[in-house]
């Protein structure tokens, strides 16, 4: 069964430059029937934190990213020691002492010697009487998987064939002095015993994806199949900003971007798809094909999201918006008509206020100089609210006879004198709606 996972951790908020790799994995999983799971990597104990689980939750509710179930790496240290016991007695977990400044001076000593700055393997030949001596000194001891030194070898899921040679890739470190085990292990462990059999993350993973699969191996795992999706940049290729790149998903839901809107231009956004609002993810999955996606870096602008979230908007149902209408003070009689006035017009659901004050209170009118005299003798022919749907219609025909105006000159001072706008809804819809027309003194 196709089994996928997405694996934030919980020391902040998910962000756009994370998101695709939650969608591309929920997709996988719900066009095969497969499963989903929510998995925290909250191993890091100091900045792992109960309100950013409870945030990414949140967070994936809103996008509709629902997960079959949830896992927590820091209900699984005594797995991970155990299968660490286990690379240790297969010779593929080796213990190391260098400190941060030796590795450095050692690949300083090797980039000048115009060698890979790749990890020497100085901790394989140490004797045990030379572990106890720099134990002795206050040396901490920490754990390398010592890779095998050949080609890597898989077909990504959107960059193809890739080979990797092991030998230029330092033996990566998977547990720490403190015993803290690092992402690269925890995380391969975890795949292996859930049956993860599909994983796609960003580019940015790719040697990792490389020293994992040796991982896997080494435990009898079955290898998933990989594909890494390209990074954002900034509208104009620009390396993306952390301002943007650390755009949470909360400061986009806050600001108003609906979330069919951001989920449809994650799904296409690097695809040879267009992007193209869906209403649901059953329609964005059906249409999802990792191979349509490429390698090149992706341009995200989030200006991109609003003209989606109109659009979205403007196809939700009355009954999706009535509590929110309601909230405002629209009477009941009149609460439908406002939304399908109103919804043609907005951007964000939060626009809708502003109308309703318009409606409800009257607008601050607009009126140049040269149209005040026509304005004013055109206010003593519109009766008192409450007004009908033939209101505007018979109204303009009065103002147009005794004024001789026509056309634009007619009937734009008149909206700008009711709304305060110079565009928006049909008057002759908007005129059963005025409750308050200060205009008319």
């Amino acid at each position: 069964m196709t089994t996928t996972r997405f694996a934030p951790s919980p020391t902040g908020h998910i962000h756009v430059g994370n998101l695709r790799a939650a969608l591309f994995n929920y997709m996988i999983a719900r066009k095969a029937g497969g499963t989903f799971i929510l998995r925290l990597d909250d191993t890091d104990r100091e900045r792992s934190k109960e309100e950013y689980v409870d945030g990414i939750k949140r967070d994936l509710e809103w996008l509709g990213l629902t997960w079959d179930r949830v896992e927590r790496q820091s209900l699984r240290l005594d797995r991970y020691a155990e299968v660490a016991d286990q690379l240790r007695a297969s010779g593929h977990l080796y213990e190391v002492f260098e400190t941060p400044t030796e590795l450095d001076l050692k690949r300083k000593k090797q980039l000048n010697m115009g060698k890979p700055p790749v990890y020497d393997r100085a901790g394989l030949n140490l004797t045990d009487a030379e572990k106890e001596k720099l134990r002795a000194e206050g040396r901490e001891g920490y754990w390398r998987f010592k890779l095998d030194q050949e080609r890597i070898e898989w077909k990504d899921g959107i960059l193809g064939d890739i080979s990797i040679d092991a030998a230029s890739v330092s033996d990566p470190v998977l547990i720490r002095a403190d015993g803290q085990v690092l992402y690269t292990f925890a995380s391969v462990v975890d795949d292996v015993d859930m049956g993860v059999t599909d994983i796609v993350r960003g580019a940015d993973h790719v040697t990792n994806t490389a020293t994992q699969i040796q991982i896997i191996r080494a435990m009898g795992g079955n290898v998933p199949n990989f594909g890494h999706h390209s990074l954002l940049t900034g509208a104009k290729g620009e390396e993306l900003s952390k301002r943007i790149g650390a755009l949470s998903i909360r400061d986009l839901r806050e600001s108003g971007v609906a979330p069919e809107a951001l989920v449809s231009m994650m799904a296409r956004l690097g695809s040879s798809q267009p992007v193209e609002l869906k209403m649901t993810l059953e329609e964005l999955a059906d249409g999802f094909d990792l191979s349509h996606f490429g390698a090149s870096p992706t341009k995200f602008d989030a200006e991109d999201l609003w003209p989606l979230t109109r659009e979205r908007n403007q196809h939700l149902p009355f009954d999706a918006v009535k509590d929110r209408i309601a909230a405002l003070g629209v009477p009941d009689d009149l609460a439908e008509r406002f939304w399908k006035v109103a919804s043609q017009n907005i951007t964000r659901l939060d626009d809708l206020s502003a109308w309703w004050t318009i409606f409800s209170q009257g607008a601050e009118p607009q009126i140049a100089a040269d149209d005040a005299d026509f304005i004013a003798e055109a206010m003593k022919l519109l009766p008192p609210p409450p007004y009908s749907d033939a209101t505007w219609g018979e109204w303009t025909a009065q103002v147009k006879e005794a004024t001789g105006r026509k056309g634009k000159s007619l009937f734009m001072p008149l909206r700008k004198a009711l709304t305060g706008q110079a565009h928006g809804p049909e008057m002759a819809d908007v005129m059963p709606l005025l409750q308050v027309v200060r205009a008319r003194g």
